[in-house]
């Protein structure tokens, strides 16, 4: 979908105000450089306020990881998102010598940019699932307080109790529940309500498991949830992490 117009089509269709537009440089795993993050920053000058930007710094392979994060911003990417799987690291690799990446966490944070970080499995080859476990986490929310941090998935479909326990454990950590079917969320999740004001919604569309933005929402409409939580997932907490958007 080059044509924003087409993607903003789509979005009046489905009832979507706004969609965040998420990249990452993957090169060994992916084939994604780091001109994935010009073209979404470029993508998203098409309706600012409809479309959020994402973009990521590899800690593998920047020279200059808090300068890197810094042109991020001046791009207009509004959140950096870390892939573990993807990227073959752990969330916590500055803890075993990967001082790139603590050094992005430490940047994003005195900037106030949110990061989010994938959990749970990826199925496509080369992706290294064993770096899923929200567990990791635990070190980043501890070393970085003031750091927004999203955790992407929830882990599923292993690491939902990690998951929960972090969330649970450590009030600034959102989660985003993109890529869990919304029939399975209540499964996965039964305690969801506890978190309701730290829970975003998302969907991973456009992917094999989800055809359909307006079904997805139906689909979590459905779910025995008060009014209040549903806009608060659907809205207002998306609000909350992206303040002036």
């Amino acid at each position: 979908m080059d044509d924003p117009r087409a993607l903003l089509d789509v979005m009046d269709r489905a009832g979507v105000w706004r969609v965040g537009l998420v990249n990452y440089p993957s090169p060994d795993v992916m084939g994604f450089d780091d001109s994935t993050n010009t073209f979404a920053a470029k993508y998203a000058q098409a309706n600012p306020e409809r479309l959020i930007a994402y973009g990521g710094v590899h800690a593998r392979y920047t020279r200059d990881p808090g300068g890197d994060v810094d042109r991020l911003i001046d791009q207009g990417i509004r959140l950096l998102k870390i892939h573990p799987p993807h990227q073959c690291f752990a969330a916590n690799a500055y803890t075993d010598g990967l001082d790139a990446l603590g050094k992005i966490y430490r940047r994003c944070e005195e900037r106030g940019l949110p990061v989010m970080v994938h959990t749970g499995t990826s199925i496509f080859p080369g992706a290294r699932s064993k770096y899923g476990n929200p567990m990791e986490l635990d070190d980043v929310a501890i070393d970085f307080p003031d750091l927004p941090l999203v955790m992407a998935h929830g882990g599923r479909p292993l690491y939902m109790e990690e998951a929960f326990f972090i969330l649970r454990r450590h009030g600034r950590v959102r989660l985003d529940v993109s890529g869990i079917p919304p029939s399975k969320l209540l499964e996965y999740f039964p305690r969801l309500t506890e978190i309701a004001d730290r829970v975003l919604w998302g969907t991973d569309w456009p992917s094999p498991g989800v055809k359909d933005l307006r079904q997805n929402i139906d689909q979590f409409l459905a779910l025995p949830l008060s009014d209040t939580q549903r806009r608060a997932i659907l809205e207002t907490n998306a609000l909350a992490l992206f303040p002036g958007v």
